[in-house]
């Protein structure tokens, strides 16, 4: 059973950088046609696709925010990472990672609320 787990601060103050971790178990972020994702939902909206991380390493971002992040891993720990640089309020949603086997999202973190505030 794979279990992703995202981890970081609640709590972001405007113009800074918004850093999430996603601890995975029961299966390598190393494992073939798999794909890692970073996904929100601001409040009263629905789920954003913000980027992906893959198996081998490479990425892709929504456009509309490739310029303010970031997707890496850290293979020996099995962990891949978003940073979101000089966020607003309107950064303020409930962050996901989850796993993407080539045709849909088959596992989630349980979700973890970041508010951006000063």
């Amino acid at each position: 059973q794979v279990q992703l787990q995202e981890s970081g601060p609640g709590l972001v103050k405007p113009s800074q950088t918004l850093s999430l971790t996603c601890t995975v178990s029961g299966g390598s972020i190393t494992t073939s046609s798999y794909a890692w994702s970073w996904i929100r939902q601001p409040p009263g909206k629905g789920l954003e696709w913000m980027g992906v991380i893959a198996y081998d390493g490479s990425t892709y971002y929504r456009p509309s925010l490739k310029s303010r992040t970031s997707i890496s891993r850290d293979t020996s720990k099995n962990q891949f990472s978003l940073q979101l640089s000089s966020v607003t309020p309107e950064d303020t949603a409930v962050y996901y990672c989850a796993r993407w086997d080539s045709a849909f999202y088959d596992y989630w973190g349980q979700g973890t609320q970041v508010t951006v505030s000063s």
